[in-house]
């Protein structure tokens, strides 16, 4: 469709060097139009209307040297006269119009389109400003959109309404605060086919991780009906997390995903209504779904990967990319419908490591899904519409249903935001992290439960979950320098539980994790007994059983819960830290922790010692947990097989016997986890001292072994680690402690296997740790606050030796 018009090109015309003409987002969409649709990413056909034509409107009508007249001058921090000055801006350049010559352009464009898609096709209008979507200031959400319009009439009043939304209070205010001349800014305008998302979903994606910057994964977000819902953050959208690494080798890599509440969607208006699009509530029954499919997710990913590797090579380094998506309810196809560079995280400083640490608790007032992964404290403001926006005094928390645009003169003086709607990818969270502030979106009820004046904490320094905690609360900033930084010969690894730490706690300079505990998964996303979900018929309690069909709700088989939920922990965890080795304990619940699982009533009996009773390994093929262990067996090989993460490795804990190390082999094998197939290492946990005694012989059946001093000092000691009253004589430095950490890692290097420590002793007592690296022990596991201490005391201890 080459044209010789003054002020229209197509998309096949445009290229990502064309910015100064067709302003960023066109310029994309032709950029992937002509580059991508050969690669099987399909993007809707369309035209720009150039910059040109903008400066055209305000020539013709003779408007210009009145604009600049009427920004003269303006202080963006009073709302109120932003207010004023931007609404006569926007009138001066509707009353303008659009002159005759242009006009014919854009119908004769409007009409090829028609003649492609269909008579009266359905487009969206949307703005492109010249300087939008650079690396260092997107410009999103600036300048508005126009969605299903119809015909000559709706076209033009589109085109000209875009053509003044270059003069919104956000985008002038966005100017000024980014250091742009209000006149050297453009408006193009792209006029493209619309993919009928109304009928289906729409959402957007990320090719890093938003809160942490981590580059290995693409973020999905999506929810029904048309795209504005999502970015706007008026629902809370479906999440996806899928690893880039695996995808491209076949595997299936869905490391994650979390079911948003998606209560409304935007759809199309009804017949000749001047409402072009409305929001319809989303049926219950639909709302528990997802609103793609793993297939469909995957697929998206892929065009993500090729997307952002297409705009790396033209940049000559890694470009994460922001890019929005919509499926065709029609047609079943999914489409890409805009791609700029990620602004916030690929510009932070990677030699830099600053993490918020909370130092104080009491009680969460409400919660929600954290942005920026820092504290703030200060006063709350609830902000009902925004006609209040000029009450809002610099330093306040700010409260709202949700926020758009035209609040942003405001978000900037936050100390924190906090919205009932929205997700990940809405607009509170992009500014947010713009801003550098922290932020709790989708809340649900933060504007019930939080008054004004109230005192609160807002923290998004303790993984996916934002909380915010009644009073002022102390918390301190760790800031770690890490250019420059000697590697141990030691291997230093992080015992890590929580998944929703992982992105964040990979950044640390590290080796890999040395124990990563299933219990925090199984309690924090699973909390159901795996016995109960196995055999709920033996449940008896109704109330327990609704329990667990709320949380197992759209599962067929509620054993398939536990299996997804395990799998996408640890694969969470995995995949941080891949290709880096991931050592993954399996259960070690005590009877009693068994118990207070939702249904684990029905399963556990009563013990008088539960430290030294049915745990570990003797659960594993006993009659009464076996098919419980089956269970976490399906979900690490589904990690290890099906997502491709075969740097995880698995640990046996508490496996007192070699013949009961033999049996867990085999019901291993029995469930597809072979030792030595597909590279599979099993490790033993090294916390009894039968372990340490008859280690050449537990060699045989284990490829490395890692001493829980916690276990080890409890049972060498006969000092229960629980007693309050004996806590003064549990000390890990103890002689019969260290003699016996001593033999185990002589006996693992004896026999040519992996010799690492997981307790909490050298995370503790540096002098615990200096005590290990001159033992030679391969690898040392500590707690992610202790990493750089203890590994600067390991690079002095082994300086010292090699003199």
């Amino acid at each position: 469709m080459m044209t010789g018009n003054k002020y229209v090109r197509w998309f096949e015309e445009i290229s990502i060097d064309d910015i100064p003409s067709v302003g960023g987002k066109n310029a994309s969409l032709g950029e992937m139009y002509r580059e991508l649709t050969n690669k099987d990413i399909k993007i809707p056909n369309g035209f720009a209307i150039t910059a040109d034509a903008y400066w055209h409107v305000l020539e013709d009508a003779g408007v210009l040297d009145e604009l600049k007249q009427t920004l003269e001058g303006l202080d963006i921090d009073d709302v109120t006269d932003l207010a004023s000055r931007g609404k006569k801006a926007r009138n001066l350049v509707l009353d303008a119009g659009i002159p005759d010559d242009l006009w014919d352009e854009i119908k004769e464009a409007y009409d090829k389109l028609c003649e492609q898609y269909g008579e009266d096709v359905d487009v969206a209008v949307r703005s492109s400003a010249t300087a939008e979507d650079l690396p260092n200031a997107s410009f999103a959400g600036q300048q508005e959109t126009y969605l299903n319009i119809h015909g000559y009439h709706s076209l033009k009043d589109a085109c000209n309404r875009c053509f003044a939304s270059l003069f919104t209070d956000r985008a002038i205010s966005y100017r000024v605060n980014n250091g742009f001349d209000h006149f050297s800014v453009g408006l193009s305008i792209g006029v493209m086919k619309m993919v009928r998302s109304d009928l289906a979903s729409s959402g957007v994606i990320f090719t890093l991780d938003t809160e942490t910057g981590f580059e290995n994964v693409v973020f999905i977000t999506g929810a029904y009906g048309l795209g504005e819902n999502v970015v706007q953050g008026l629902v809370n959208p479906d999440e996806f997390y899928v690893f880039k690494p695996t995808l491209g080798d076949g595997y299936r890599p869905i490391i994650k995903k979390k079911r948003g509440s998606k209560e409304i969607k935007m759809i199309y208006g009804r017949g000749d209504s001047r409402v072009l699009t409305r929001n319809v509530d989303v049926p219950e029954a639909e709302r528990k779904l997802y609103c793609i499919t793993d297939d469909e997710a995957l697929a998206l990913a892929g065009f993500a990967i090729t997307i952002e590797e297409h705009y790396s090579g033209k940049k000559g380094k890694c470009m994460p990319m922001d890019i929005e998506w919509a499926k065709d309810g029609e047609t079943g196809e999914l489409f890409i419908v805009q791609a700029r560079p990620e602004t916030v995280q690929s510009q932070k400083r990677k030699d830099v490591l600053e993490t918020y640490y909370l130092d104080g608790t009491s009680d969460v007032i409400v919660t929600g899904r954290s942005v920026g992964a820092k504290i703030a404290a200060g006063k709350v403001h609830v902000i009902p519409d925004v006609s209040m926006l000029s009450d809002f005094n610099a330093g306040e928390i700010l409260v709202a249903d949700t926020t758009t645009p035209d609040w942003e003169p405001v978000m900037k003086k936050a100390a924190a935001i906090i919205t009932n709607k929205g997700g990940r990818t809405c607009h509170a969270a992009i500014v947010s992290r713009e801003l550098g502030i922290p932020a709790v979106v989708g809340a649900g009820d933060a504007t019930e439960k939080l008054r004004d004046e109230m005192d609160v904490t807002v923290s998004c320094a303790e993984g996916d979950a934002g909380r915010v905690y009644e009073g002022i609360l102390p918390f301190h900033i760790e800031t770690v320098d890490l250019k420059g930084l000697e590697k141990t010969k030691t291997e230093i690894m992080m015992n890590l539980g929580n998944p929703e730490e992982a992105f964040a706690m990979s950044m640390i300079p590290n080796d890999g994790i040395g124990l990563a505990r299933l219990e925090f998964i199984i309690t924090s996303y699973i909390k159901v007994h795996p016995m109960a979900l196995v055999h709920p018929e033996k449940v008896e309690d109704e109330e327990v059983l609704e329990e667990i069909d709320k949380l197992t709700g759209r599962y067929e088989n509620k054993a398939d819960f536990f299996v997804e939920k395990l799998a996408q922990g640890v694969a969470t965890i995995t995949a941080a830290f891949h290709p880096k080795p991931v050592v993954v304990r399996m259960s070690d619940f005590k009877s009693n922790e068994y118990a207070s699982l939702i249904g684990g009533e029905y399963f556990e009996f009563e013990e008088s010692n539960p430290m030294i009773g049915f745990r570990g390994a003797s659960r594993y093929y006993d009659e009464r947990y076996r098919e419980g262990f089956a269970l976490e067996c399906k979900a690490m090989k589904k990690v290890r097989d099906e997502m491709g993460l075969t740097n995880l490795i698995l640990m046996i804990p508490f496996c007192r016997r070699i013949d009961e190390a033999k049996k867990v082999l085999e019901e291993m094998k029995k469930n597809g986890l072979v030792r030595g197939e597909n590279d599979l290492k099993v490790y033993m946990m090294t916390e009894i001292p039968s372990n340490v005694l008859l280690i050449d012989e537990f060699s045989k059946y284990f490829d490395g072994f890692s001493i829980g001093s916690n276990d080890l000092t409890q049972l060498t000691l006969g000092v229960d680690r629980d007693s309050e009253i004996l806590a003064s004589t549990f000390d890990e430095r103890d002689e019969a402690v260290k003699k016996l950490v001593s033999m185990a890692v002589q006996g693992a290097k004896r026999n040519n296997k992996h010799s690492g420590l997981c307790g909490q002793a050298p995370s503790d007592y540096p002098e615990f740790a200096e005590f290990l690296v001159k033992e030679g022990i391969d690898s040392i596991s500590l707690n992610p606050d202790s990493v750089m201490k203890i590994a600067v005391k390991v690079l002095e201890v082994e300086k010292g030796m090699g003199e």
